[in-house]
């Protein structure tokens, strides 16, 4: 069996290793905005009963206008790591994967579990005719690097053409430049994208992404996932907060960004990439800088295929910036 993939936000195991309540933890190890906004007011009727028809709907036609997918209405899931499972099933037979690496280890994973061959990829045009299906994460996470939508246009068509598939993966597109969604208006033959709710927001913990690609696709995913995949209090909190004005929240994690660039640089440190909701950093010392932050109870991400990196996400306050701050100060002495 392929092992499993480590994620940051692993605050228990942590505090397990290096002493403290995981509450007291300042965690840096996820990208995920750390300052959410209010919770909508949600009927008790959402949590009540089962997520009846409308709410799906209405949830959909929220993403549809906010991710711009003009006649599409993206299909809610229960985060996208939900249908990256899925995944192998798309796969035409006897082709390969490609996965424009390094990225997220989960699309890796699972094409390996399920008896594909992968190939890690370093550029798109290292795409070949073997490839039936191949993942760009767009920024990519976690070293930030964007691809232009004419690019993966140009790759899409040359996938569709031979009965192909692109995955692009938009989880941290919310905060990427304007117009840089390959999904904006409507699907496209040979596409899937997957776009992350709880990221941008702030409320991972809804398990809430959306899908956008043909409505056959679309279906196939539905039947998959099987009825009443998503919760009717998710749906009700993305339906409320895709139709909000977002332009406070998009300042916040600009503000905080900056925050974290300037203790990062005040250190010595590296800036090597990132998105809007992190930073990474590339450091020789990074297995000590980790052990030193953890000592502090401050968690930041490491990656066991890159041993000098370090991402760093948002701290939520000015007051975390300061903790922060004086731990890599103490480093520095």
């Amino acid at each position: 069996m392929t092992a499993a993939i480590v994620h940051g936000g692993g605050i228990t195991a942590a505090a397990a290793a290096y002493g403290g309540r995981p509450q007291d933890w300042l965690d840096l190890s996820t990208g995920i905005n750390p300052c959410p906004p209010d919770l909508p007011d949600i009927d008790a009727r959402a949590w009540h009963r089962l997520p009846d028809r409308h709410l799906v709907d209405t949830a959909r036609e929220a993403a549809r206008d906010y991710y711009r997918t003009g006649a599409v209405l993206p299909l809610p899931v229960p985060g996208t790591q939900s249908v990256i499972q899925l995944l192998p099933r798309l796969v035409p037979a006897g082709s390969r994967v490609a996965i424009l690496s390094p990225t997220y280890g989960e699309y890796a994973r699972a094409f390996t579990m399920a008896g594909l061959t992968v190939d890690a990829i370093t550029e798109l045009d290292a795409v070949r005719p073997e490839h039936g299906l191949v993942v760009v994460v767009n920024p990519n996470n976690p070293t930030g690097q964007l691809h232009a939508v004419e690019a993966l246009e140009r790759l899409r068509l040359k996938l569709a053409a031979s009965g192909g598939l692109l995955v692009v993966d938009e989880a941290f597109a919310d905060g990427a430049r304007q117009g840089a969604s390959i999904a904006a208006d409507g699907a496209k033959a040979g596409l899937i994208v997957f776009r992350s709710f709880g990221k941008f927001f702030g409320m991972a913990g809804v398990r809430l992404g959306f899908v956008v690609a043909s409505q056959d696709r679309l279906a196939l995913f539905e039947q998959w996932l099987g009825p009443w995949a998503v919760s009717g209090p998710a749906l009700a909190i993305a339906a409320a907060l895709m139709r909000s004005d977002i332009k406070a929240i998009s300042d916040r994690i600009t503000s905080r960004k900056a925050a974290l660039i300037s203790v990062l640089e005040a250190a010595g440190l590296a800036v090597a990439g990132g998105a809007s909701l992190f930073a990474l950093v590339d450091d020789p010392r990074a297995a000590v800088i980790h052990d030193h932050l953890c000592r502090h109870h401050i968690l930041v991400r490491t990656f066991d295929y890159a041993p000098a990196w370090l991402r760093f996400g948002l701290a939520p306050d000015t007051e975390a910036d300061a903790r922060l701050r004086t731990a890599l100060a103490g480093l520095l002495r």
